[in-house]
């Protein structure tokens, strides 16, 4: 048995919070109880460590939807080890990895790999399927297979899907296996070069960019698609003020409609992708100021349902090429967390109650998995941190160091994630 007690407990699915503590079943990864702070405990219940977390906040593990490990195909960058020691560092117990790797998860033997895989880690790791064979576009996977052995969704994520007819289809086999679409809204014919906004960072590039159209009207067509099927559509890494407004409509006709934003597209502006360059540059990119109120809002009012770090990671030999040769995308597991308590608790936008259901009970209702809540019986998933405290960014668990955040000072610090009652990152 593993006793936390003195910690301040904030649980989104029962909206309780206040002084508890909290008694784990470490054989069997549940909770066993959670009782107000300095309620006597049973000797008899043979508690073999206590630690006194001094009123530290004590929340669900944070569950990430939308990670990159790059493994198979592209372990340079990333593996599924490392990438789970970067999400333990950042208080995650519980991630969805995306499928577009080398080869892609479009098989039952490589989704098995990863999955075994991840089995290896100390944290619960799941994974997407792809929509189509190959990443093409062209062919449909065989998604009521890919379900039945364990995928938890569906994505063909950095690659958006063309074929109107072909997304249907996706939707409708989707729906019948009980799992999610989630996609990523650019239209690659609009779009010169990816990664920088075509306003003025493109500018200042001398590029064409990525326009806002890209977004936009992918979202607008596949909204309409998913709204004729009721089937669940996510919508991937929000970035545009227009996109947001379609998707709050959409979730007025349709409990099917979700939407996820990045902490980078809520805490950054195309100047960003100016001032640092390509650690900056990521898909769809950052925009301007007005889009980043717009997610802020969307999140606030709900349109928005979860927070999703879309942990990209990439070598630095990759991210020193020129701007229209560098991959993007940026690293975010390890400073997520810290990320929201400094732009949306801290500035008055989101409780804390608030950011850590969209971080935690959100994306794991969507995903169907058993997450994101604290309760006897449940699942012993558990982060432990201090939102006061401040730390510098620096020395990452990834493998990776590609993030424009770098040697900032945040809040937020974690000392003690807790997955199936072990602990897996202690600080």
């Amino acid at each position: 048995m593993l006793y936390l007690k003195n910690g301040y407990m904030i649980d989104p699915a029962s909206g309780a919070e206040g002084y508890r503590d909290i008694l784990i079943d470490t054989e069997h990864g549940i909770i066993s109880r959670i009782v107000p702070q300095g309620t006597p405990m049973d000797e008899t219940l043979g508690i073999a460590k206590e630690i006194d977390l001094h009123g530290q906040t004590v929340t669900p593990g944070l569950v990430d939807v939308h990670v990159h490990f790059r493994d198979p195909g592209f372990t340079h960058k990333e593996d599924i080890h490392t990438g789970a020691a970067a999400a333990a560092k950042g208080g995650f117990t519980s991630v969805v990895l995306m499928a577009n790797t080398k080869p892609a998860v479009d098989n039952p033997e490589t989704l098995a790999y990863v999955l075994d895989k991840g089995k290896e880690t100390g944290i619960r790791i799941d994974t997407c399927a792809n929509v189509t064979k190959g990443l093409q576009g062209k062919e449909l996977t065989d998604m009521k297979r890919l379900s039945r052995l364990g995928a938890a969704g569906f994505t063909d994520d950095g690659i958006p899907l063309m074929d109107e007819a072909l997304l249907r289809k996706a939707l409708q086999t989707a729906a019948k296996c009980g799992k999610p679409v989630s996609l990523h809204e650019e239209n690659p014919s609009l779009i010169t070069n990816n990664g920088v906004n075509a306003g003025k960072a493109a500018a200042h590039y001398g590029i064409g960019g990525s326009p806002r159209e890209a977004e936009i009207s992918m979202v607008e067509r596949d909204l309409r698609i998913a709204l004729e099927e009721e089937a669940d559509l996510s919508i991937q890494h929000i970035s545009t003020k227009e996109a947001v407004e379609l998707v709050r409509q959409a979730k007025k006709k349709s409990r099917h409609i979700y939407a996820e934003a990045t902490p980078h597209h809520f805490t950054l502006t195309e100047e960003a992708a100016i001032q640092y360059g390509t650690m900056a540059k990521m898909n769809p990119p950052l925009r301007e100021e007005a889009d980043r109120l717009a997610i802020i809002e969307g999140l606030r009012d709900g349109t928005i349902d979860m927070i999703a770090t879309d942990h990209a990671p990439h070598s630095a030999e990759e991210k020193a090429k020129p701007i229209t040769e560098a991959p993007s995308g940026i690293i975010g597991l390890e400073t997520a967390l810290s990320l929201g308590l400094r732009e949306l608790v801290n500035k008055g936008y989101l409780s804390l109650m608030e950011l850590i259901g969209k971080m935690s009970l959100a994306p794991a209702k969507l995903y169907h998995l058993d997450a994101g809540y604290l309760a006897e019986g449940g699942p012993a998933d558990l982060v432990v941190f201090d939102p006061k405290k401040e730390w510098v960014v620096k020395d990452f668990a990834s493998k990776a160091t590609n993030s424009p955040f770098v040697g900032e000072t945040m809040p937020g610090v974690v000392s003690y994630t807790i997955c199936g009652g072990k602990i897996v990152y202690r600080n």
